[in-house]
């Protein structure tokens, strides 16, 4: 059962407006930012849980959501911080929609749903080359901006608290829940989270998720034990190429290592379906290969946020062969380059010499005249 969201927080610079929703660990109101003027959505955690150890937690999740944030497919994260009373809270750009109310209610077009797939996977990737996990994807984590375009969002404070039962923190989630998360075998992982996009996937097109059974039982325990047992079936559209089934079917795979190894990895596959059924390619946004970023750290002592890590940069310039190098450590931001200039000699020699010889002549010249 959904709890009633608490009491908005007073926030400066913010007028309340009304709420959003909320979720098992956190509430999200709608407000109105003074300066610059706009609505946004405000995710506060509820005072119950809002002690030293969630605080930290969720100031490190803010941060890695505020670099993570730069993807054109996640949720643009606009600022975090303390309200008076005590509580943490994100402050997000608004989203009208999600997927989680579009794709019940209406059967979403095989190109949507392979452009969404491929732009979500490359969210995630971009979280997990960062060390991020998301471990709730589903479809209504995947809202849509006022331009149209999906983005992940709710990487999920629940993720990164020390439960001390880790079945709960999945309660809410468990159709999208890989079965190695379920039966507990791991909080999270790179394969759990392909199993969640593919599963995600499989919502989109099919109506539902990939073990309700239509007319059938499907409360959790019954949907859990499907998971845990039973193979997925296919998505039952008969617009579905048999290709995409293969790819779904991968993606959820009992045993983790038959899975996609990446989120990019099955944004491939996606874009490889796209290809074959003549749907425009959607390309895959990620980082370019020379970007580094420092992993988010959430066991850092600071009670805000991840660690910086300094991260050595080095220079890929080519030199100038038949320059020599001092003997400099590798990766210094400068470099010493031994040269030895021409040596300039002195002139003063000849002309001295010069001057010599010009007496002499003169002396000559003098007693030949006197002989004469």
């Amino acid at each position: 059962m959904s709890r009633l969201p608490a009491n908005p927080p007073v926030i400066a610079g913010f007028t309340y407006l009304r709420p959003l929703g909320s979720g098992g660990f956190a509430d999200v109101f709608l407000y109105e930012q003074n300066l610059p003027r706009r609505q946004v959505a405000v995710k506060v955690l509820p005072t119950e849980v809002s002690d030293p150890e969630v605080r930290r937690m969720f100031h490190a999740e803010a941060d890695a959501l505020a670099r993570l944030s730069a993807h054109p497919s996640i949720v643009t994260i606009h600022q975090a911080s303390v309200s008076a009373d005590g509580r943490p809270y994100i402050v997000m750009e608004l989203c009208a929609s999600s997927m989680g109310q579009r794709y019940r209610s209406e059967q979403l077009s095989l190109a949507e749903v392979l452009n969404t797939g491929v732009k979500v996977a490359c969210a995630l990737e971009t979280a997990h080359r960062a060390g991020v996990l998301h471990r709730d994807v589903k479809p209504s984590n995947i809202l849509i901006t006022e331009y149209g375009a999906p983005v992940l969002s709710d990487f999920g404070i629940a993720a990164s608290l020390r439960v001390a039962n880790p079945r709960d923190v999945f309660a809410m989630s468990v159709p999208w829940s890989a079965p190695e998360v379920l039966s507990v075998s791991t909080v999270g992982s790179v394969a759990s989270e392909v199993w969640g996009l593919g599963a995600t996937v499989y919502s989109l097109l099919a109506g539902r998720s990939p073990f309700e059974v239509p007319d059938g039982q499907n409360g959790l325990d019954q949907i859990k034990q499907r998971i845990v047992r039973v193979a997925q079936q296919p998505t039952g559209r008969w617009d579905v190429p048999a290709r995409l089934e293969e790819v779904l079917s991968r993606s959820m795979s009992l045993v983790p290592r038959d899975r996609h190894q990446s989120a990019a990895e099955f944004a491939r596959d996606l874009q490889q379906v796209q290809r074959l059924n003549g749907l425009p390619e959607t390309p895959l946004e990620l980082t370019a290969s020379g970007w580094s970023s420092a992993p988010a750290d959430f066991d850092a002592d600071s009670d805000f946020g991840v660690t910086r890590v300094k991260v050595a940069q080095t220079s890929e310039r080519k030199r100038p062969a038949g320059m020599g190098l001092s003997s400099r450590s590798a990766g210094s931001d400068s470099t010493s380059m031994t040269h030895t200039p021409p040596v300039r000699r002195s002139s003063w020699p000849w002309v001295v010499a010069g001057v010599v010889i010009t007496v002499m002549v003169a002396v000559v010249v003098w007693l030949l005249v006197g002989v004469l």
